[in-house]
């Protein structure tokens, strides 16, 4: 899978939230992807758990924004971004790693309280 490849997942997953759609989620992730987000907290398994757990967020209406460049490595692309959810800002770096067949296999989430503002 090239940079480009893997960097415009990226903007389809920023456009998922732009949207609201849940097709896009659907779209590049692997029927038996992983979702840890943060890390640390309990994984979402399968396609199913992690359309339940983006489900409230992307009805919420709450939006990403990059905040600097994807960038790639091995089958993996990490990417720093704000989700912004009413007054809420919460500052974020996702990991995913795809698996041969372009599809999200796991994504992980890295962020604390101490990188939520409201």
């Amino acid at each position: 899978m090239e940079a480009a490849d893997k960097i415009a997942v990226v903007h389809k997953y920023v456009e998922a939230f732009d949207k609201q759609d849940m097709d896009i989620i659907r779209e590049i992730y692997a029927a038996d992807g992983v979702v840890e987000d943060p890390v640390g907290t309990d994984r979402h398994e399968g396609l199913e758990a992690i359309c339940e757990f983006y489900a409230a967020s992307l009805h919420s209406g709450a939006k990403l924004r990059l905040t600097g460049e994807p960038r790639c490595a091995g089958n993996a692309v990490a990417f720093p971004f704000q989700a912004l959810a009413g007054d809420m800002v919460i500052d974020i770096v996702d990991v995913f790693e795809f698996n041969d067949d372009g599809k999200i296999a796991s994504m992980k989430a890295y962020w604390g309280p101490e990188n939520m503002a409201s």
